[in-house]
């Protein structure tokens, strides 16, 4: 029987909610499947940066590093500067393991109206892909200064030609197994050096796949068109920044936050990719079994998915499918269904399913 070793790490907040949740989905499906999923669970985060000092210890990426994923929650807590998560956490793994691709789906699940009243389920079905590794968020600037008459602050992007090349085939192949449509989503007409970079060598990878159509979308059309016409995209390939702006706003469409999946993954696997929900740790609600698990269930199909395990993966989604149309549906949904309910039903609805 085929085993992955999965490196958990729930994080702070509704993270130690949501992931235990997930894993009971993932446990079934890989029993359902024919294959195990073995553990290892870590404290890392917020809370664990006001105990040591640091978020992950020093050999921390050395041990994530012998998994074949990480399932991970959310990171953030009030009493910790919210400018060092990202920086200690998120971007250094993300950055390590060369997991240059983020990927979030958008689609609206049944049962669930949107908020965009004249669209349905056959209109939000879209891909936002992000590069996540270069752009706006490499943090290379600095503060001179800071309480002077004269104080400077800067913060300078950087784009290669290779992260851009790959970041663009990722996009195009993965259009190829869809609807075969790629939208790149920039604002060259302003950032005139970085941005037209990455149109130019964008569109010189679209030349490479004519099967695919492609089509150039400056970030103030594409953030309208979220709203006034989410039909027209199918996969979308951006910056790291717009990408994570972007995607937020994809969750609203789609109802919530807490339903929005994401992966940060390394396609060639020489590391492990790291799979979590797009929402954050949301301490407000900590503690209260009423966290939405649906994005923390959705990311663990993901990762099944990348790991080649396709079919568990689509059960799970059909599960998740499945529990929104019956209207099980937790607090930011409008429904009153628990965290572990909201698992235990998406595992009732998988166990029933017929295997593919």
């Amino acid at each position: 029987m085929k085993n992955y070793k999965i490196a958990v790490v729930p994080g702070d907040g509704i993270g130690k909610e949501i992931v235990p949740a997930g894993w009971k989905v993932l446990t079934a499906a890989a029993e359902k499947h024919k294959f195990s999923l073995s553990s290892d669970s870590f404290p890392w985060g917020a809370g664990y940066y006001k105990a040591h000092g640091q978020f992950l210890p020093e050999d921390g990426l050395d041990t994530l590093k012998k998994y074949d994923a990480i399932y991970f929650g959310a990171v953030g807590d009030p009493e910790v500067d919210d400018t060092l998560p990202a920086m200690l956490y998120t971007f250094k793994v993300r950055t390590s393991f060369q997991q240059y691709v983020n990927y979030r789906p958008v689609k609206l699940l049944p049962g669930i109206p949107s908020p965009l009243r004249y669209k349905s389920e056959k209109d939000i079905d879209f891909v936002v892909i992000r590069e996540n590794n270069e752009g706006e968020f490499v943090q290379n600037g600095k503060i001179i200064h800071p309480d002077s008459p004269y104080g400077v602050a800067t913060d300078t992007s950087v784009f290669t030609r290779m992260g851009i090349e790959r970041i663009a085939h990722y996009s195009f192949k993965l259009a190829q197994k869809r609807r075969k449509k790629v939208t790149n989503v920039t604002k060259s007409n302003t950032l005139i050096h970085s941005l037209a970079y990455w149109d130019s060598v964008i569109e010189e990878v679209a030349e490479q796949y004519p099967d695919v159509q492609y089509n150039k979308m400056y970030v103030d059309n594409a953030s309208a068109s979220f709203v006034l016409k989410p039909e027209v995209f199918d996969v979308i390939v951006t910056t790291n920044m717009i990408g994570d702006i972007l995607s937020d706003l994809g969750g609203a469409i789609m109802g919530s936050l807490g339903l929005g999946p994401s992966g940060n993954i390394n396609p060639e696997k020489e590391f492990p990719s790291m799979f979590e929900p797009i929402h954050g740790s949301a301490p407000d609600i900590a503690g209260k079994n009423i966290a939405n698990p649906l994005g923390a269930i959705w990311s663990g199909a993901l990762m099944l998915q990348h790991l080649g395990e396709k079919a568990a993966a689509e059960d799970i989604v059909k599960g998740i499918e499945a529990t929104t149309q019956a209207g099980n549906l937790p607090l930011d949904l409008g429904g009153k269904a628990k965290t572990d309910e909201i698992a235990l039903q998406v595992i009732e609805h998988l166990q029933k399913s017929v295997p593919a």
